[in-house]
């Protein structure tokens, strides 16, 4: 099978494209904007590879994605580009309602079209895969009941509010025009190769340099923890046997505080860099940083997801719990400084730039 996936060099995307290649003998088309969050460098452990193709694509751009199908002829897509950083939308919704609302508009209207004139067997083998989040539900008022593929939508960050628009239009796409879609929402996801501005990278990478470790209002607020490396798997057994027209929630089964993961990490770096000398002039060890700081506006208090769906379905569990996946990302972030100080000192942009400019030469 020929995938393309969007957003391949983001977070999920660059994991996706990972299992994909390490596990299957599938081709992938990578279709990535290179905005901040992606990286090509979280490719390299896979790459070179007969079996993958780069093409740097804004989804917003109808003529390059036109071109990128045609050239590359791909049986399915994985639409995993977005703009994903809630604190980013509260202060610049406009690059949310662009990349994630129209951008999928955009894909949604050239993926139909070349659908529309694939071959008899192609087209009903063709199924597009939306990739989405559990914050279009909102939140939980307590401490019971979970989302459920029927939730209705709540979102309450433009965040949010843009990906719950565009599960929308997937699914109108499906409704209107027979369009073969499947929908998949998730938990909160973390592991290796993730940007540093997100909660555990940036505290584990803060740590480190003995930096405050600030954690929103009391740090009460609840969310289900996916390993990244589980979630690629969920999504490739959703687009190679989940049904057509289906939604399947994607969770870990790992309700945490936030203060109770910010205080994993603290423990376990603890455990494996006990010489640090910024745990060391911290006085009491890594917790001593932790800082609480002004709640986020609209802070949603309880996320939690009934995966049983594409338990019972598709046969998908998570592999890690919270404490393995935790340490493992926690190791991997010590062995992996290069791929992270690249980031954080903006050089990963840089060989990119450099990269294109030979290119033109």
């Amino acid at each position: 099978m020929k995938i393309l996936v969007t957003g391949g060099a983001g977070f999920i995307g660059s994991a996706v494209i990972r299992h994909i290649l390490k596990n299957t003998k599938d081709e992938v088309i990578n279709v990535d904007k290179l905005t901040y969050a992606g990286n090509l460098n979280s490719l390299t452990e896979v790459l070179p590879s007969e079996h993958y193709a780069f093409c740097e694509i804004d989804i917003c751009d109808q003529e390059a994605l036109n071109k990128a199908f045609h050239e590359h002829q791909p049986d399915a897509v994985m639409h995993l580009a977005a703009e994903s950083h809630v604190d980013r939308s509260i202060d610049g919704p406009g690059e949310f309602i662009q990349t994630n609302i129209v951008g999928t508009y955009q894909l949604l209207n050239v993926a139909r079209e070349y659908w529309q004139q694939l071959q008899p067997q192609k087209k009903s083998a063709f199924i597009f895969h939306h990739v989405s989040t559990d914050e279009v539900y909102g939140d939980l008022d307590g401490p019971e009941g979970f989302f459920t593929e029927d939730t209705a939508y709540k979102p309450s960050s433009p965040y949010s509010a843009s990906k719950a628009s565009s599960d929308h239009l997937v699914r109108a796409w499906y409704r209107t025009y027979g369009f073969p879609v499947v929908l998949t929402n998730c938990s909160n996801n973390y592991g290796p190769y993730h940007f540093p501005e997100k909660l555990i990278p940036h505290m584990i990478l803060n740590a480190l340099k003995g930096k405050p470790l600030p954690v929103y209002g009391h740090g009460t607020q609840v969310r289900d923890w996916l390993y990244v490396e589980d979630h690629a798997r969920a999504l490739y057994k959703v687009i190679t046997e989940g049904k057509v027209g289906e939604t399947y929630n994607i969770g870990g089964h790992n309700e945490k505080q936030n203060i109770e993961v910010v205080q994993s990490i603290c423990t376990i770096l603890e455990e494996l860099v006990p010489e640090n000398p910024n745990a060391l002039a911290a006085g009491k060890g890594f917790k001593n940083l932790i800082e609480f700081v002004k709640d986020r506006p609209g802070h949603d208090l309880r996320y939690a997801i009934d995966a049983s769906k594409i338990e019972k379905e598709l046969g998908w569990r998570p592999e890690e719990s919270f404490e393995s996946g935790i340490r493992k990302t926690v190791a991997w972030y010590l062995n992996n400084a290069q791929w992270w100080e690249a980031v954080l000192d903006g050089s990963y942009q840089l060989e990119r730039l450099g990269a294109e400019a030979r290119e033109k030469q």
